[in-house]
């Protein structure tokens, strides 16, 4: 009877078990689009965390209005930048699309130096019809993309609210949950500040270095507005490999347009081997030095965390392969080495050694 019992009882947590997971999965599928949202949330918490406990617990403020305060001065730091940026790139944006003969002119300047010097053809007429579908598809991309954007922004001031309020409840629940010891739970918390704080503090650090490189090599070959070019190249040089060629080859592609065609080799040299390879040293010495990161966890981890997360990815990703790396440690320490330890002497018998 009691065999019976027990067999009910694991095919009822089995059942609950699954609907569990099905409820997760239809939600998780469904609001997967403000995931960004949430991880800005979090990101947020990890970096404001201290100096909000310090105020709530240290000099008894409001936790509503201190959450309250701290998500206003949030949008004034998120929202501004965001605003200045947009308003620089939309008129050089609506400037390509009005002057797009000339851009493709400067495409087939710049396919013909390309052909003198190699002998390969890179604009054919296929890549010249990608090229024009793309321009005809940016601008719904764009907005598409800035709703998106807004949408997550508001999901993450929305969810920071309730994880400043009820942060030290939501961190023990969490801990509860985790199936492991409280020594390995407090490594993976450790993990977490640790990357988020270096990726979210490292990251724009190494795009100011890359900006600044990028507005050197665009003041010496001639361009008017090289500050700006810059602070561009700054700002795309968050997307790994190819982020600031989105800025410099169309430079280069103009300046080939102007006639201007060694300045335009001379530019797209320079930026191959100074503001490419700039990124990798940066990743080396600051994110060495800010968190201890890997600079291959730091780059392999972007490229995983912006198919999985979009633009939060820059700090998920690399966050996902350092908790492969902590959690397959910790399996060894936890199950492999206390196994092996638990049984030393099994080839002996029990009286055997004393």
């Amino acid at each position: 009877m009691e065999r019976i019992t027990r067999f009910n009882n694991r095919i009822r947590q089995v059942i609950l078990l699954v609907i569990i997971l099905l409820l997760a999965f239809l939600i998780i599928k469904e609001l997967y689009i403000f995931v960004p949202g949430f991880l800005g949330a979090v990101t947020l918490y990890i970096l404001t965390r201290s100096s909000y406990l310090k105020l709530v617990n240290g000099k008894k403020w409001s936790r509503s209005a201190t959450a309250l305060l701290y998500i206003i001065l949030s949008i004034f730091c998120i929202l501004f930048p965001m605003f200045f940026i947009v308003k620089l790139m939309l008129p050089r944006i609506s400037e390509v699309f009005t002057h797009s003969e000339e851009l493709m002119k400067g495409l087939n300047e710049l396919s013909a130096q390309v052909y003198n010097y190699t002998g390969t053809q890179i604009l054919t007429k296929e890549n010249m019809a990608a090229v024009q579908k793309m321009m005809a598809n940016f601008i719904p991309t764009f907005l598409n993309s800035s709703l998106n954007i807004l949408g997550n922004l508001a999901m993450a001031f929305f969810v920071i609210y309730f994880m400043y309020v009820h942060g030290e409840d939501m961190e023990a629940a969490i801990r509860r949950f985790i199936p492991l010891h409280e020594d390995s739970v407090e490594k993976l918390a450790v993990e977490t500040m640790s990357m988020v704080r270096a990726n979210a503090i490292g990251i724009p650090l190494i795009s100011l270095v890359q900006g600044v490189f990028a507005a050197l090599g665009y003041w010496i070959f001639g361009l008017s507005e090289w500050g700006l070019w810059g602070f561009l190249t700054g700002v795309f040089a968050f997307f790994p490999v190819i982020g600031t060629t989105l800025i410099w080859a169309p430079l280069v592609i103009f300046l080939y347009a102007q006639g201007a065609t060694w300045q335009a080799s001379g530019l797209m040299i320079y930026s191959f081997v100074v503001t490419g390879n700039v990124d990798y040293l940066s990743r080396v010495t600051l994110m060495r030095k800010i968190g201890d990161v890997h600079p291959l966890i730091t780059i392999l981890g972007i490229i995983v965390g912006l198919g999985l997360f979009g633009f939060m990815g820059f700090i998920f990703g690399p966050l996902l392969l350092s908790y492969l790396i902590l959690l397959t440690r910790i399996y060894t320490s936890e199950f492999v080495e206390h196994t092996n330890h638990s049984h030393p002497n099994e080839l002996h018998e029990p009286g055997e050694g004393h």
